[in-house]
């Protein structure tokens, strides 16, 4: 379902997160804005794919 490079997002909101390793259902991710490059253990079924919605930048 989830792949590398993926960016997901929490159910619930949060921050932005890009996968970087999938072991069954168990994602592991750093959060965008951290350039440290901290993984965090996610669960897949706790996060959708990011999808920004609006008219971005659209005038």
């Amino acid at each position: 379902m989830f792949k590398p490079q993926d960016i997901v997002q929490s159910k619930t909101g949060g921050p932005k997160l890009v996968v970087q390793r999938v072991e069954g259902d168990t994602l592991w991710c750093t959060r965008q804005d951290d350039f440290g490059a901290t993984e965090i253990e996610v669960k897949a079924d706790t996060v959708s794919l990011y999808n920004e919605e609006g008219d971005f930048g659209v005038c």
